[in-house]
Protein backbone atom coordinates (compact mmCIF):
# COMPACT_ATOMS: atom_id res chain seq x y z
CA UNK A 1 0.00 0.00 0.00
CA UNK A 2 1.27 3.48 -0.91
CA UNK A 3 1.00 6.46 1.40
CA UNK A 4 1.24 9.69 -0.55
CA UNK A 5 1.23 13.33 0.47
CA UNK A 6 1.50 16.62 -1.34
CA UNK A 7 4.82 18.28 -1.89
CA UNK A 8 5.98 20.91 0.55
CA UNK A 9 6.88 22.97 -2.51
CA UNK A 10 3.20 23.89 -2.96
CA UNK A 11 3.40 27.35 -1.44
CA UNK A 12 -0.32 28.20 -1.48
CA UNK A 13 -1.45 25.44 0.90
CA UNK A 14 -0.32 24.37 4.37
CA UNK A 15 -1.80 22.16 7.10
CA UNK A 16 -0.52 24.07 10.11
CA UNK A 17 -1.95 21.93 12.92
CA UNK A 18 -4.56 19.24 13.51
CA UNK A 19 -6.28 17.64 16.48
CA UNK A 20 -9.36 17.48 18.68
CA UNK A 21 -11.44 16.81 15.53
CA UNK A 22 -10.34 20.02 13.79
CA UNK A 23 -7.64 21.20 11.40
CA UNK A 24 -5.93 24.57 10.97
CA UNK A 25 -5.13 25.24 7.29
CA UNK A 26 -3.70 28.01 5.18
CA UNK A 27 -5.17 28.53 1.71
CA UNK A 28 -3.07 31.20 0.05
CA UNK A 29 -3.11 34.21 2.36
CA UNK A 30 -6.03 33.08 4.54
CA UNK A 31 -6.11 30.61 7.44
CA UNK A 32 -9.21 28.56 8.28
CA UNK A 33 -10.34 26.32 11.15
CA UNK A 34 -12.48 23.42 9.89
CA UNK A 35 -13.93 20.24 11.42
CA UNK A 36 -11.99 17.05 10.75
CA UNK A 37 -13.43 13.79 12.20
CA UNK A 38 -10.20 11.89 11.56
CA UNK A 39 -8.07 14.21 13.73
CA UNK A 40 -8.40 12.05 16.85
CA UNK A 41 -5.26 13.31 18.60
CA UNK A 42 -4.71 16.50 20.64
CA UNK A 43 -3.77 19.77 19.01
CA UNK A 44 -0.11 20.75 19.17
CA UNK A 45 -0.98 24.43 19.58
CA UNK A 46 -3.42 26.01 21.99
CA UNK A 47 -6.95 27.10 21.09
CA UNK A 48 -5.88 30.69 21.64
CA UNK A 49 -3.00 30.32 19.19
CA UNK A 50 -5.34 28.84 16.58
CA UNK A 51 -7.81 31.68 16.90
CA UNK A 52 -5.09 34.34 16.79
CA UNK A 53 -3.87 32.93 13.48
CA UNK A 54 -7.20 32.15 11.84
CA UNK A 55 -9.19 34.44 9.56
CA UNK A 56 -12.30 32.25 9.72
CA UNK A 57 -13.75 29.29 11.60
CA UNK A 58 -16.49 26.90 10.47
CA UNK A 59 -19.24 26.28 13.02
CA UNK A 60 -21.13 23.04 12.30
CA UNK A 61 -24.89 22.88 12.48
CA UNK A 62 -26.72 20.38 14.68
CA UNK A 63 -26.11 16.83 13.52
CA UNK A 64 -23.08 17.73 11.42
CA UNK A 65 -21.12 14.61 10.47
CA UNK A 66 -23.75 12.16 11.73
CA UNK A 67 -24.18 8.98 9.66
CA UNK A 68 -21.52 10.17 7.25
CA UNK A 69 -23.53 13.19 6.18
CA UNK A 70 -22.64 16.85 6.34
CA UNK A 71 -25.32 19.26 7.47
CA UNK A 72 -24.80 22.91 6.75
CA UNK A 73 -23.12 25.28 9.15
CA UNK A 74 -21.84 28.84 9.28
CA UNK A 75 -18.48 30.59 9.06
CA UNK A 76 -17.39 32.86 11.90
CA UNK A 77 -15.11 35.54 10.43
CA UNK A 78 -12.21 36.20 12.81
CA UNK A 79 -10.08 38.48 10.67
CA UNK A 80 -10.34 40.62 7.56
CA UNK A 81 -10.66 38.49 4.44
CA UNK A 82 -12.29 38.38 1.02
CA UNK A 83 -15.34 36.22 0.28
CA UNK A 84 -13.52 34.72 -2.71
CA UNK A 85 -9.81 34.52 -3.47
CA UNK A 86 -7.43 32.67 -5.84
CA UNK A 87 -4.70 30.17 -5.11
CA UNK A 88 -2.16 28.67 -7.50
CA UNK A 89 -1.08 25.05 -7.79
CA UNK A 90 2.46 24.42 -8.99
CA UNK A 91 3.68 20.83 -9.12
CA UNK A 92 7.27 19.92 -8.35
CA UNK A 93 7.10 16.62 -10.27
CA UNK A 94 5.79 18.00 -13.57
CA UNK A 95 5.01 21.22 -15.44
CA UNK A 96 1.45 21.19 -14.12
CA UNK A 97 0.12 24.47 -12.80
CA UNK A 98 -3.33 26.03 -12.57
CA UNK A 99 -5.37 28.56 -10.62
CA UNK A 100 -8.40 27.88 -8.42
CA UNK A 101 -10.93 30.34 -7.08
CA UNK A 102 -11.78 29.53 -3.46
CA UNK A 103 -14.74 30.58 -1.33
CA UNK A 104 -16.53 29.70 1.89
CA UNK A 105 -19.43 27.26 1.42
CA UNK A 106 -22.13 26.18 3.87
CA UNK A 107 -20.72 22.62 3.99
CA UNK A 108 -17.26 23.59 5.33
CA UNK A 109 -15.61 23.20 1.92
CA UNK A 110 -13.66 25.99 0.24
CA UNK A 111 -13.40 24.65 -3.32
CA UNK A 112 -10.33 22.42 -3.21
CA UNK A 113 -9.22 19.14 -1.59
CA UNK A 114 -5.45 19.69 -1.25
CA UNK A 115 -4.61 16.06 -0.47
CA UNK A 116 -5.63 15.23 -4.06
CA UNK A 117 -2.45 16.80 -5.46
CA UNK A 118 -0.74 13.40 -6.03
CA UNK A 119 -3.76 12.33 -8.09
CA UNK A 120 -3.58 15.54 -10.14
CA UNK A 121 0.07 14.80 -10.92
CA UNK A 122 -0.74 11.18 -11.85
CA UNK A 123 -3.52 12.38 -14.18
CA UNK A 124 -1.31 15.00 -15.80
CA UNK A 125 1.70 12.74 -16.36
CA UNK A 126 -0.30 9.81 -17.72
CA UNK A 127 -2.48 12.01 -19.92
CA UNK A 128 0.56 13.77 -21.31
CA UNK A 129 2.14 10.40 -22.17
CA UNK A 130 -1.05 9.32 -23.98
CA UNK A 131 -1.23 12.62 -25.87
CA UNK A 132 2.38 12.32 -27.02
CA UNK A 133 1.79 8.77 -28.23
CA UNK A 134 -1.39 9.79 -30.06
CA UNK A 135 0.41 12.63 -31.82
CA UNK A 136 3.31 10.38 -32.82
CA UNK A 137 0.90 7.79 -34.25
CA UNK A 138 -1.45 10.36 -35.84
CA UNK A 139 -4.31 9.17 -33.62
CA UNK A 140 -7.17 11.26 -32.16
CA UNK A 141 -6.55 13.27 -29.01
CA UNK A 142 -7.20 11.08 -25.92
CA UNK A 143 -10.53 11.64 -24.16
CA UNK A 144 -10.74 11.95 -20.35
CA UNK A 145 -14.00 11.79 -18.37
CA UNK A 146 -14.08 13.30 -14.88
CA UNK A 147 -17.13 12.12 -12.89
CA UNK A 148 -18.21 13.87 -9.65
CA UNK A 149 -15.79 16.52 -10.87
CA UNK A 150 -16.55 19.28 -8.30
CA UNK A 151 -14.60 22.49 -8.98
CA UNK A 152 -12.41 20.83 -11.56
CA UNK A 153 -8.79 20.54 -10.40
CA UNK A 154 -8.50 17.05 -11.93
CA UNK A 155 -10.17 18.31 -15.12
CA UNK A 156 -7.60 21.11 -15.32
CA UNK A 157 -4.78 18.59 -14.88
CA UNK A 158 -6.03 16.49 -17.80
CA UNK A 159 -6.72 19.54 -19.98
CA UNK A 160 -3.28 20.99 -19.26
CA UNK A 161 -1.78 17.75 -20.62
CA UNK A 162 -3.69 18.19 -23.86
CA UNK A 163 -6.66 15.82 -23.47
CA UNK A 164 -10.21 16.26 -24.70
CA UNK A 165 -11.88 16.59 -21.28
CA UNK A 166 -15.49 16.01 -20.23
CA UNK A 167 -16.27 17.43 -16.78
CA UNK A 168 -19.42 16.06 -15.13
CA UNK A 169 -21.11 17.06 -11.90
CA UNK A 170 -24.75 16.96 -10.82
CA UNK A 171 -24.73 20.50 -9.38
CA UNK A 172 -25.00 23.31 -11.91
CA UNK A 173 -23.47 25.92 -9.60
CA UNK A 174 -20.41 23.74 -9.03
CA UNK A 175 -19.94 23.28 -12.78
CA UNK A 176 -20.07 27.07 -13.15
CA UNK A 177 -17.40 27.32 -10.44
CA UNK A 178 -15.24 24.85 -12.38
CA UNK A 179 -15.67 26.91 -15.55
CA UNK A 180 -14.37 29.95 -13.65
CA UNK A 181 -11.30 27.93 -12.62
CA UNK A 182 -10.71 26.97 -16.25
CA UNK A 183 -10.81 30.62 -17.27
CA UNK A 184 -8.53 31.69 -14.42
CA UNK A 185 -6.08 28.98 -15.52
CA UNK A 186 -6.19 30.26 -19.11
CA UNK A 187 -7.45 26.94 -20.41
CA UNK A 188 -10.34 26.29 -22.78
CA UNK A 189 -12.55 23.73 -24.53
CA UNK A 190 -13.50 21.57 -21.53
CA UNK A 191 -16.90 19.97 -22.14
CA UNK A 192 -19.35 20.68 -19.29
CA UNK A 193 -22.09 18.20 -18.34
CA UNK A 194 -24.67 18.59 -15.55
CA UNK A 195 -25.89 15.04 -15.13
CA UNK A 196 -26.18 12.04 -12.83
CA UNK A 197 -22.86 10.15 -13.05
CA UNK A 198 -24.41 6.68 -13.11
CA UNK A 199 -26.88 7.54 -15.86
CA UNK A 200 -24.21 9.21 -17.97
CA UNK A 201 -21.74 6.31 -17.68
CA UNK A 202 -24.41 3.73 -18.50
CA UNK A 203 -25.61 5.77 -21.47
CA UNK A 204 -22.06 6.11 -22.80
CA UNK A 205 -21.64 2.32 -22.47
CA UNK A 206 -24.82 1.71 -24.50
CA UNK A 207 -23.55 4.09 -27.17
CA UNK A 208 -20.21 2.30 -27.36
CA UNK A 209 -18.23 5.40 -26.41
CA UNK A 210 -14.85 4.91 -24.74
CA UNK A 211 -12.37 7.11 -22.88
CA UNK A 212 -8.63 6.86 -22.41
CA UNK A 213 -8.91 8.35 -18.93
CA UNK A 214 -11.54 8.01 -16.20
CA UNK A 215 -11.52 9.96 -12.93
CA UNK A 216 -13.97 9.08 -10.16
CA UNK A 217 -14.20 10.91 -6.84
CA UNK A 218 -17.69 9.95 -5.59
CA UNK A 219 -19.22 11.32 -2.37
CA UNK A 220 -20.65 9.09 0.35
CA UNK A 221 -24.11 10.55 -0.31
CA UNK A 222 -25.52 12.73 -3.05
CA UNK A 223 -28.30 13.55 -5.48
CA UNK A 224 -28.46 13.89 -9.23
CA UNK A 225 -29.94 16.96 -10.96
CA UNK A 226 -33.33 15.21 -11.21
CA UNK A 227 -33.39 13.90 -7.65
CA UNK A 228 -31.50 10.66 -8.33
CA UNK A 229 -30.20 9.22 -5.06
CA UNK A 230 -26.56 8.27 -4.67
CA UNK A 231 -25.30 6.16 -1.76
CA UNK A 232 -21.71 5.03 -2.14
CA UNK A 233 -22.08 1.63 -0.46
CA UNK A 234 -25.00 0.68 -2.69
CA UNK A 235 -23.96 2.22 -6.01
CA UNK A 236 -20.17 2.08 -6.29
CA UNK A 237 -19.75 -1.38 -7.81
CA UNK A 238 -22.53 -0.77 -10.33
CA UNK A 239 -20.88 2.49 -11.36
CA UNK A 240 -17.46 0.83 -11.70
CA UNK A 241 -19.00 -1.87 -13.88
CA UNK A 242 -20.35 0.83 -16.18
CA UNK A 243 -16.96 2.55 -16.19
CA UNK A 244 -15.22 -0.69 -17.08
CA UNK A 245 -17.36 -0.74 -20.24
CA UNK A 246 -16.26 2.73 -21.33
CA UNK A 247 -12.53 2.57 -20.46
CA UNK A 248 -10.44 1.92 -23.57
CA UNK A 249 -8.87 -1.58 -23.40
CA UNK A 250 -5.31 -0.32 -23.79
CA UNK A 251 -3.34 2.90 -23.45
CA UNK A 252 -5.74 4.12 -20.79
CA UNK A 253 -5.99 4.87 -17.05
CA UNK A 254 -8.54 5.12 -14.24
CA UNK A 255 -8.31 6.96 -10.91
CA UNK A 256 -10.73 6.15 -8.08
CA UNK A 257 -10.74 8.22 -4.90
CA UNK A 258 -12.87 7.37 -1.85
CA UNK A 259 -13.50 9.54 1.21
CA UNK A 260 -15.81 7.28 3.23
CA UNK A 261 -14.47 6.74 6.76
CA UNK A 262 -15.16 3.01 6.61
CA UNK A 263 -13.23 2.36 3.40
CA UNK A 264 -9.64 1.14 3.12
CA UNK A 265 -7.05 0.94 0.36
CA UNK A 266 -7.51 -2.82 0.34
CA UNK A 267 -11.22 -2.35 -0.33
CA UNK A 268 -10.49 0.10 -3.16
CA UNK A 269 -8.02 -2.34 -4.69
CA UNK A 270 -10.40 -5.30 -4.45
CA UNK A 271 -13.44 -3.55 -5.89
CA UNK A 272 -11.44 -2.19 -8.84
CA UNK A 273 -9.95 -5.63 -9.53
CA UNK A 274 -13.46 -7.09 -9.49
CA UNK A 275 -15.07 -4.48 -11.72
CA UNK A 276 -12.22 -4.30 -14.26
CA UNK A 277 -11.25 -7.99 -14.20
CA UNK A 278 -11.90 -8.48 -17.91
CA UNK A 279 -9.51 -5.67 -18.82
CA UNK A 280 -6.67 -6.18 -16.35
CA UNK A 281 -3.89 -8.23 -17.92
CA UNK A 282 -0.22 -8.98 -17.39
CA UNK A 283 0.79 -5.62 -18.79
CA UNK A 284 -1.55 -3.64 -16.55
CA UNK A 285 -0.54 -1.64 -13.50
CA UNK A 286 -2.75 -1.32 -10.43
CA UNK A 287 -1.81 0.50 -7.25
CA UNK A 288 -3.75 1.46 -4.14
CA UNK A 289 -3.01 3.57 -1.10
CA UNK A 290 -3.90 6.50 1.13
CA UNK A 291 -3.65 10.22 0.59
CA UNK A 292 -2.54 12.07 3.71
CA UNK A 293 -1.67 15.57 4.83
CA UNK A 294 1.11 16.14 7.35
CA UNK A 295 0.86 19.14 9.65
CA UNK A 296 3.82 21.26 10.66
CA UNK A 297 4.26 19.16 13.81
CA UNK A 298 4.65 15.90 11.86
CA UNK A 299 1.21 14.44 12.51
CA UNK A 300 -0.07 12.55 9.46
CA UNK A 301 -3.78 13.03 8.77
CA UNK A 302 -5.29 10.31 6.50
CA UNK A 303 -8.05 11.74 4.34
CA UNK A 304 -8.86 9.39 1.46
CA UNK A 305 -7.98 6.11 -0.21
CA UNK A 306 -7.27 5.63 -3.90
CA UNK A 307 -6.86 3.01 -6.59
CA UNK A 308 -5.11 3.80 -9.87
CA UNK A 309 -5.28 1.51 -12.87
CA UNK A 310 -3.17 1.73 -16.06
CA UNK A 311 -3.90 -0.48 -19.06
Amino acid sequence: MNIEQLSKQWKDYELIDSGDFYKLERFGKYIAIRPEPKALWPKSMTDAEWRRMAHTEFKPGAGFGKAGKEDSGTWNILGKMQEQWPINYQSDVSELHFTLRLGLTSFKHVGVFPEQAPNWDFIYLNTRALVKKAVAESQPVPKVLNLFAYTGAASLAAAAAGANVTHLDSVKQVVSWARTNMELSRQKDIRWVVEDAMKFAQREARRGNTYQGLILDPPAYGHGPNGEKWKLDECLFELLNACASILAPKDSFMVLNLYSNGYSAVLADTIVRSAFKDKICSGSSLEAGELVLCDSFGKALPLSVFSRLKL
